[in-house]
């Protein structure tokens, strides 16, 4: 099984990538939304300790498969109208740029709020602002209000993948899909792996 992409499917790798990320995002902004209903305690406190790591992995993964796209071929897209090509590229920039700028302004509200950033317990990460009440505050909104746009965004990118999967019937979507093999057997072009 060949561990990079080619013209016709995604590798393992960036399906790997894609879900573990998608799992990640999706259940630490659940998670966040449950902790808030919490009394304050310790317990509480530790559960914030854990979001703010899965954030941050959240991060670290989304660097990997930056290095990993520099490496990794990309399947051709199917065919579309062009205005549907840069809806999908522009949802996608979207995407890009809400998964890192989530964990940041939650760093950054961390920071400002002045508490300490561990990684799992294991070491602690800097700060990346001094400590600023008012701050922290407007950045713990902005930080809510990234999460309810990535929504309203993973919503357009999963319609346009049921589109491309029910009413095109194309393999976009089959093709990401964790045990998802392309219907058609498209053939080899020059320079694609076998």
């Amino acid at each position: 099984m060949p561990l990079r992409s080619d013209h016709a499917r995604w590798s393992p790798v960036a399906k790997t990538f894609h879900w573990t990320m998608a799992l990640l995002i999706l259940g630490n902004g659940a998670f966040a939304f449950w902790m808030d209903g919490l009394k304050p305690s310790l317990h509480k406190i530790n559960m914030f300790a854990l979001h703010k790591s899965i954030g941050l992995t959240v991060l670290a993964l989304f660097l990997l498969r930056v290095l990993w796209r520099t490496i990794d071929r990309r399947p051709h897209d199917e065919p579309a109208p062009a205005w549907q090509k840069v809806a999908a590229h522009t949802v996608h920039g979207f995407l890009y740029l809400l998964i890192v700028a989530i964990p940041l302004t939650g760093w950054a509200y961390n920071s400002a709020h002045g508490y300490p950033l561990q990684y799992f317990k294991q070491f602690n990460l800097p700060a990346l602002l001094e400590k600023n009440e008012a701050l922290s505050n407007a950045l713990g909104a902005v930080h809510e209000y990234l999460f309810w746009f990535l929504l309203i965004v993973l919503v357009a990118h999963v319609g346009g993948a049921l589109k491309h999967h029910f009413v095109d019937r194309d393999d976009t979507l089959r093709r990401m899909l964790p045990f998802g093999r392309a219907k058609r057997n498209t053939p080899t072009l020059p320079g694609d792996a076998p």
